[in-house]
């Protein structure tokens, strides 16, 4: 058992020089942060922009369907790391705004293109009976919209839209980009640092699972009482 016994020591000893020595270990806190902050920022401004965008696509004028459908096929189109850059160095290059809130800014964009398109389905899944319910009723087309269709479609949405928040928080491990110090920048700075490409990188794969875990499990729960009122 001598072998186990060096390979403990040893994986101790990197593990102390990666995350103990010089409190590096804080960086990964401040990555943690700063990931959390421009994740939930960014997902609320995605959701704002799908939902006006998707109404947009299904609107019966053309010019919002042309800006809607232009919106979307740009977005989707180009890679999010060029978005990033583009919004950061060019648009708010002369804006005193902090660089996580740009970042934000810049993934809420992104995420918006295609919250819109699964908000737009989720619309459309809704059955015509319940607008024309809504109108027979006396309510207006905005009325019927906001009481009776889009409640029922945020039922079958919100799984799609957990997965869109999901994939949101993995894709911002670039804004390193930006120079902003999240969980993967701590991580590439804690290797330059050390020497060491192991115990940083499996560390920082081990906090995204953590939180994307956590995440699943608070989300599983709001679907559970969204469903709750279902007959099956």
């Amino acid at each position: 058992m001598a072998w186990f016994h060096e390979w403990t020591a040893d994986f101790a000893d990197t593990f102390t020089r990666c995350f103990i020595k010089d409190d590096r270990y804080k960086l990964l806190l401040e990555g943690i942060g700063v990931t959390i902050k421009v994740s939930l920022l960014a997902v609320l401004i995605g959701i704002i922009i799908g939902l006006l965008i998707a109404l947009c696509n299904l609107s019966k004028k053309k010019l919002l369907r042309f800006i809607g459908g232009i919106y979307t096929d740009v977005i989707r189109g180009t890679p999010s790391v060029t978005q990033l850059m583009i919004i950061y160095f060019v648009i708010f290059a002369s804006i005193g705004l902090d660089k996580w809130i740009i970042a934000a800014i810049a993934f809420g964009i992104n995420s918006g293109a295609y919250v819109s398109e699964i908000i737009r389905a989720g619309i459309l899944s809704i059955d015509k009976g319940q607008t024309e319910a809504g109108r027979s009723l006396g309510l207006s087309a905005y009325q019927t919209m906001t009481r009776i269709v889009i409640p029922q479609a945020v039922k079958n949405i919100f799984p799609a839209l957990c997965n869109e928040f999901i994939v949101l928080i993995k894709e911002t491990a670039i804004v390193g980009y930006v120079g902003l110090m999240d969980i993967q920048k701590a991580g590439d700075f804690i290797k330059s640092a050390t020497f060491e490409a192991f115990m940083p990188l499996i560390g920082t794969a081990v906090i995204y699972y953590v939180l994307i875990k956590i995440l699943t499990i608070l989300l599983n729960r709001i679907e559970k009482r969204l469903r709750a009122s279902e007959v099956r």
